[in-house]
């Protein structure tokens, strides 16, 4: 069940218009005394990707495995507010036990990309591909991905990955099967596979609303499965983006995101996960320049927190991760004055079967981490 599914199915709450009304004070205010009230009783995990109105509250920031896992690590926290998108929220709540409750301040904080797999379609795909490869294919996805994929990868004997570890997971999913399917994500897997030596003319695309491949040769000589999907915000990064840089300020080194697209991560001079981009920025000596292809929320952070080096988005017309971009300051007192008024409001539970079978794909990726 993605994002759009879940709002339409639950009870519609929108935040009282009292909220919208007080003043940035006053919230504040209000959120630091209710922080200070539940202490450990209350954990509020903050992605990379949000808002500082929100990020200046944060227990932790990080990307989200590593958040879900503090939330796990966590048993103190009665409540765990996640300030983040649907699909981490839920990987808190299969993490943490039955009696924690997990929070999403604006239920309509989803994620495109994840909804770009919804089980049916993935169910139909992998019957064709049964069909047509047998018992060959090993599932992979992406941690950004619904409850319902990661479990439809763990009882396939398939497992999760993130931009961090997706090289060591294919390599080991291709000792596994002769092929890989890859979600939701096409762009992390084709870089990635390409890395490892698996050139283009071996991965297909699976189109799940034609249902078909996107694939001009033999379908035998397929290694790698790509899902037609892709994150809204690192595709806008563009071949031209970099063209101009390099003529504008040829100085300039240019790190982006593996979810940008093929042609844009071959153009640039590094690439890797939030982590990666966020460390070698903080290792790099004072004086250099740099342009970054990831989230425009991330790239003003580091900006604010690197004034010894020269740092521009690597598109400049880029706009924040929408999704993310709600959950703001009255989203988060509103969840968290629900706890203190003893309200169900935005929780967040994934069913056990669900739940039993993401984790075999989550394991499966820890175990090799």
């Amino acid at each position: 069940m993605g994002i759009l599914d879940v709002v339409a199915s639950a009870k519609t709450v929108t935040i009282p218009e009292h909220y919208k009304t007080m003043s940035v004070a006053d919230m504040e205010n209000r959120v630091r005394e209710i922080k200070e009230k539940f202490g450990e009783r209350l954990f509020l995990p903050c992605h990379h990707y949000q808002k500082d109105e929100v990020v200046q509250f944060a227990d932790a920031t990080g990307d989200s495995l590593q958040l879900a896992q503090l939330a796990e690590k966590n048993k103190k926290a009665e409540y765990i507010v996640f300030c983040g998108v649907h699909f981490m929220a839920e990987t808190a709540d299969i993490l943490t036990d039955d009696e924690q409750v997990v929070i999403l301040p604006d239920m309509r904080a989803g994620c495109s990309m994840a909804d770009m797999a919804d089980i049916d379609q993935t169910e139909r795909a992998w019957k064709v591909m049964n069909e047509r490869f047998g018992d060959t294919v090993l599932p992979l996805t992406y941690v950004n991905s619904t409850a319902a994929i990661k479990a439809f990868c763990g009882r396939n004997g398939g497992a999760t990955v993130t931009s961090s570890n997706a090289k060591e997971m294919i390599e080991w999913a291709i000792t596994q099967k002769e092929r890989l399917l890859f979600l939701p994500d096409q762009h992390l897997g084709r870089n990635t596979a390409f890395d490892l030596g698996v050139p283009l003319e071996q991965m297909a695309v699976w189109d799940p609303i034609e249902e078909r491949f996107e694939y001009d040769g033999d379908l035998e000589d397929i290694k790698v499965i790509l899902w037609k999907g892709h994150c809204s915000v690192h595709e806008n990064f563009t071949v031209e983006n970099i063209e101009t840089l390099r003529k504008t300020n040829p100085d300039m080194n240019i790190i982006v995101h593996p979810e940008c697209s093929h042609e844009v991560v071959q153009a640039s001079d590094y690439n890797g996960s939030t982590k990666y981009i966020i460390d070698t920025i903080t290792q790099a000596p004072a004086g250099s320049k740099w342009a970054i292809g990831t989230e425009m929320n991330l790239v003003k952070r580091i900006i604010d927190q690197h004034p010894d080096k020269e740092i521009v988005s690597l598109n400049p017309h880029m706009c924040p991760c929408l999704t993310m971009n709600r959950i703001d300051l009255p989203h988060l007192l509103w969840a968290l004055e629900s706890i203190v008024n003893n309200e169900s409001l935005n929780t967040i539970k994934v069913d056990a079967k669900t739940a039993q079978e993401a984790v075999l794909a989550l394991d499966r990726m820890l175990q090799r981490a």
